[in-house]
C-alpha cells in the first residue's frame, strides 16, 4: 500500500490527522506508541518490530526534548528531539512519526485513535498513564515483552564506565 508522507515520514499533526483519514478509509488498522526513543538501540527496533506485526500501519509519537528531560530527569535528552524522531521515522518497520509535547500521548490517541496502542511489558507493574484515552473510544492496549538488558538506562551505563583515559581507552 501508499502512503503519502512528507520528508522522512516525519509528520506534522493535520498530515497525521490526514494520513489516519486514509488509513481509515482503506480499512487499514492502526498501531500507535510513543515514547523517547532516546540513544536508539536494538531493543528499541525489536519493540518497534513486534507492534508493526500486530497491525497495518504504525505511528510512532516522540516525546519533545522538555517532557523527555521532565520524564527522565537531568542530562536528557542526549539526543534532540529532531533527530530521534527522524531516525525513528527512517525505521522499516515505522510507517510514520511525529514529535510532540507534554509527559503523555493521550492528545494525540484521542486524536487518532489508533485500533492498537502499544506500551512496553514494563507496564504490567505500573500505572499506564495513556489506558483510559485507549479505553474511551474503544481501542485495544497491547504490552510488548522488552529484550532484557537492552535499554537506553543500561546503555547510558555501560558508556559511562569506560575508561576515560585515552590510554586505556586505546586498548580496549
Amino acid at each position: 500500500m501508499q502512503h503519502t508522507f512528507s520528508a522522512h515520514r516525519l509528520l506534522t499533526l493535520p498530515e497525521a490527522l490526514a494520513w489516519r483519514a486514509q488509513l481509515r478509509a482503506q480499512g487499514v488498522p492502526l498501531v500507535f506508541t510513543n515514547g523517547h526513543f532516546d540513544l536508539l538501540h536494538v531493543g528499541h527496533l525489536d519493540y518497534l518490530e513486534k507492534a508493526r506485526a500486530l497491525g497495518g500501519a504504525l505511528f510512532v509519537a516522540v516525546n519533545d526534548d522538555a517532557s523527555t528531560q521532565a520524564l527522565k530527569g537531568r542530562g536528557r535528552p542526549i539526543v534532540p528531539a529532531a533527530e530521534r524522531a527522524r531516525l525513528i521515522a527512517a525505521l522499516h518497520c515505522v510507517s510514520a512519526a511525529l514529535i510532540f509535547a507534554g509527559e503523555t500521548a493521550n492528545a494525540l490517541i484521542s486524536a487518532l485513535q489508533p485500533e492498537i496502542y502499544v506500551k512496553g511489558g514494563d507496564y504490567r507493574h505500573k500505572p499506564l498513564p495513556e489506558r483510559e484515552a485507549v479505553l474511551a473510544y474503544g481501542g485495544q492496549i497491547a504490552l510488548i515483552d522488552l529484550l532484557p538488558d537492552h535499554s537506553t538506562s543500561a546503555l547510558i551505563a555501560r558508556i559511562r564506565a569506560l575508561p576515560t583515559d585515552s590510554s586505556e581507552a586505546a586498548l580496549g
